[in-house]
C-alpha cells in the first residue's frame, strides 16, 4: 500500500480557509476581486427574492379570500412571478461572475501542487507510488471545486435564508414559530454533524483502499513485460482483487451509514413541519391569523426544508471533499529536503571543471554509500568511474545533479559549491544519457525537443543527426510525429537510447553523464552508440559511470569504487600495468565476451 504523509484526521476549517483564501481573493487580481464582490451582492439579492416569494403568496391568497372580492389580482400574481424569476436570475448571474474566480482558484492550487511535487527530493519520489499520487491530486482538485460550489453557494446562501426566514417570524408572528424552526434546524444540523463524523472513517477506508487499488493497477500495467516474463497475471489479478475487496467492504458500510443519516434527518424534518404547521393551524381556527398566514408559513417551512434537506447532502459531502484534499493539502506541506540557499547565484560556468572534494554521502547514518571520494576532472576532459554494482557509482550522479546534498565533504563546478548556487542553473549546465531511458508517451519529436523547449524543427533534426537517429526516424511513416508509447515501448533499447542522446544534444551542456548508458544493449548497437557519445562529448567536461570497461578505455582518467571507496586511479594503460582490481575486472570481462563469442560461433555452426 503507498504510505501517505502523516496528516491530521481531518482537515480543520481554518486550516481549509487559509489554503484556499489567496486563490479565492488574490492581491494581483482585481478584476477577480470584483467578480468575488458582485457574487456576492447577488447572492444576498436572489435569497431577498426567494423570501419575497412567499410574502406575495400571503398577499394574494388574502386577498382571494376576501368575502367581497371580485376581481383577480392580477398585480401580486406578476409580482409573485416576478419575484421568482429574480431569485433564479440573481442566482444565475452569482453562478457566471463566481464560475472564473472558482476554476482560477483550482487552476492555481492544482498548478501550485503540481510544481511543489517537482521540487521535493528524489527520495520522496522513489517512497511513493504514481497511481496512488496521482490519484491523491485527482480528489483533492475535484474536493476543491465541490467545496468552492457547494460551500459559497448552497451552505452560506442557506444559513442566510435560515435567519431572514426566522427574522420574518419573530417580527411578524408568533416567537415560538422562530424558535421551533430554529430548533428543528439546530437539532437537525447536531445530528448530521454527528453522524457524518462516525461515517468519515468509511469514506477515509474507501479513498485508501482506492489509492492502494489504483497504485497496484498502475504499477502493474507500467511492468506489463515483467508480468508477462514470469506469467504472474493470475497473481497480479489477486493482488489487484484483494484491494479491491477491502474497497467494497468499505464502501458497504459508506453506503449503510448514509441510509441511516438520511433517516434521522428526514424524521428531524417531519416533526418540526408538523409542529410548525399544528402552531399555525391553531392560529387560522383562532381568528388571530388569515389563511394566507398559514399558507405563508406552509410556504415559508416548504421553501426552507426543501434546500435544508439537501443541505445534508452538501454537509457530507463538504466533510468528504475535505477528507479528499486531506493529502493534497498534506503535500504542500511536505518539506524540500533540497532548497536554494537564500543567497544562491547562478552557476557560471567557465569551461565545466568538476571537482569532488572529500564527499561523503549516505542514505541513512547506519548505512554510508560514499566515503572520503576526491577527484577532478578538468575542463573539456573525460572521467569514467567504474566498479561493482552497488559500489555508489550512479550516486555520483545524483549527487552532481544535487538530487541529494553531500553529508561531508563538497563538489564544486568551475569552483562554485553546488549548495551555493540556484538548481536550475546547475541542472540547466548538465547533460545526462542513463542506462534506463525514459520517454514521454508522445512523438520522437516531442522527446527530442524535451531537451531544450521552443527549439526549432531544424534544430531538433540536426540533434536526431548528430545521435545518428535522423535516418531511422524519417524512415517510419508518421516520422517525427511517431508516439513512442508509455515510457518509449515501441522503440527498441538502442533506439531509445538515440534518441535520450539527440535530446541532450539538443540541450547543449557543458558538462555530460554517461550512467551506465550502454549497459543493456549488444555489442554491434552499443558501437554505434558509442560513436554517438564521442561525437557529443567533444569539447565537454564528460563523466562516464560504466560497468563495460571497453567503454572506457578512452577516457582521461579512471576512477574505481569498491564499497564506496576509491580503491585506484589511472588512465586504462596505467591501471592494466598496476595489476589490480581494474585489471582483474578487465581479464574478467575479456574472458566473458571470448566466452560469448565462442558460443555463438558454436550455434551458428550448428545452424
Amino acid at each position: 500500500m503507498t504510505p501517505e504523509p502523516s496528516v491530521p484526521r481531518l482537515q480543520r476549517p481554518g486550516t481549509t480557509l487559509r489554503i484556499l483564501l489567496p486563490h479565492l481573493w488574490p492581491r494581483a487580481m482585481p478584476g477577480l476581486r470584483l467578480r468575488v464582490l458582485a457574487a456576492i451582492l447577488f447572492l444576498v439579492l436572489a435569497k431577498l427574492a426567494n423570501v419575497g416569494v412567499p410574502v406575495i403568496y400571503k398577499q394574494a391568497v388574502d386577498h382571494m379570500n376576501a368575502p367581497a372580492v371580485a376581481v383577480v389580482p392580477i398585480a401580486l400574481l406578476v409580482a409573485y412571478g416576478l419575484a421568482r424569476i429574480l431569485a433564479g436570475t440573481f442566482a444565475e448571474l452569482r453562478d457566471i461572475v463566481f464560475a472564473r474566480v472558482g476554476q482560477r482558484a483550482i487552476r492555481s492550487l492544482a498548478l501550485t501542487t503540481f510544481r511543489h511535487l517537482h521540487g521535493l527530493s528524489l527520495k520522496f519520489h522513489l517512497d511513493r507510488q504514481t497511481g496512488g499520487l496521482n490519484r491523491a491530486i485527482e480528489r483533492g482538485t475535484k474536493g476543491i471545486e465541490f467545496l468552492l460550489s457547494f460551500m459559497l453557494f448552497n451552505v452560506l446562501p442557506t444559513i442566510l435564508e435560515i435567519f431572514l426566514v426566522c427574522g420574518v417570524l419573530w417580527r411578524f408572528y408568533d416567537a415560538r414559530f422562530a424558535l421551533i424552526t430554529g430548533g428543528t434546524i439546530g437539532l437537525y444540523v447536531l445530528f448530521t454533524f454527528g453522524v457524518t463524523e462516525w461515517r468519515i472513517k468509511y469514506r477515509r477506508a474507501m479513498n485508501e483502499t482506492d489509492s492502494e487499488a489504483a497504485g497496484k493497477a498502475t504499477d502493474s500495467l507500467l511492468n506489463f513485460e515483467t508480468v508477462k516474463y514470469f506469467g504472474n497475471e493470475e497473481h497480479e489479478a489477486r493482488r489487484f482483487d484483494h484491494a479491491l475487496a477491502r474497497y467494497e467492504q468499505a464502501a458497504i458500510m459508506s453506503k449503510v451509514t448514509l441510509s441511516v443519516l438520511n433517516i434521522g434527518q428526514n424524521f428531524t424534518i417531519a416533526a418540526g413541519l408538523v409542529a410548525v404547521m399544528g402552531l399555525a393551524g391553531q392560529g387560522v381556527v383562532a381568528g388571530t391569523l388569515t389563511l394566507g398566514d398559514f399558507v405563508l408559513v406552509n410556504s415559508f417551512l416548504i421553501q426552507l426544508y426543501l434546500p435544508l434537506n439537501f443541505l445534508g447532502m452538501v454537509y457530507r459531502e463538504i466533510k468528504q471533499s475535505l477528507v479528499d484534499m486531506e493529502t493534497m493539502f498534506a503535500l504542500l506541506d511536505e518539506e524540500r529536503d533540497i532548497k536554494d540557499a537564500p543567497d544562491a547565484k547562478p552557476l557560471v560556468v567557465r569551461g565545466g571543471a568538476v571537482e569532488f572534494d572529500g564527499v561523503a554521502f549516505a542514505y541513512r547514518p547506519d548505512r554510508p554509500l560514499l566515503e572520503d571520494v576526491h577527484f577532478t576532472v578538468p575542463a573539456g576532459g573525460s572521467l569514467a568511474i567504474v566498479g561493482a554494482s552497488g559500489g555508489g557509482k550512479s550516486t555520483i550522479g545524483r549527487l552532481l545533479f544535487r538530487f541529494y546534498d553531500v553529508t561531508a565533504g563538497a563538489i564544486r563546478i568551475d569552483g562554485q559549491d553546488l549548495r551555493a548556487v540556484t538548481q536550475e542553473s546547475l541542472r540547466s549546465a548538465i547533460g545526462i544519457v542513463p542506462q534506463d531511458t525514459v520517454l514521454f508517451n508522445d512523438t520522437i519529436y516531442y522527446n527530442i525537443a524535451y531537451g531544450r523547449p521552443g527549439a526549432g524543427t531544424a534544430e531538433v533534426e540536426a540533434a536526431a543527426k548528430l545521435a545518428q537517429v535522423h535516418d531511422f526516424v524519417v524512415r517510419l511513416p508518421e516520422g517525427y510525429q511517431t508516439r513512442v508509447g508509455e515510457r518509449g515501448l515501441k522503440l527498441s533499447g538502442g533506439e531509445k537510447q538515440r534518441v535520450a542522446i539527440a535530446r541532450t544534444i539538443l540541450k547543449s551542456p557543458a558538462i555530460l553523464l554517461f550512467d551506465e548508458a550502454t549497459s543493456a544493449l549488444d555489442t554491434h548497437t552499443e558501437r554505434e552508440i558509442q560513436t554517438a557519445l564521442k561525437a557529443v562529448s567533444r569539447d565537454r567536461t564528460t563523466l562516464m559511470i560504466a560497468h563495460r570497461l571497453s567503454t572506457v578505455v578512452e577516457a582521461d582518467a579512471i576512477i574505481v569504487l569498491d564499497q564506496g571507496r576509491i580503491v585506484e586511479r589511472g588512465t586504462h594503460a596505467e591501471l592494466l600495468a598496476k595489476d589490480g582490481a581494474y585489471a582483474a575486472m578487465w581479464r574478467r570481462q575479456q574472458q566473458e565476451a571470448l566466452a560469448a563469442e565462442e558460443s555463438l560461433a558454436k550455434i551458428m555452426a550448428a545452424d
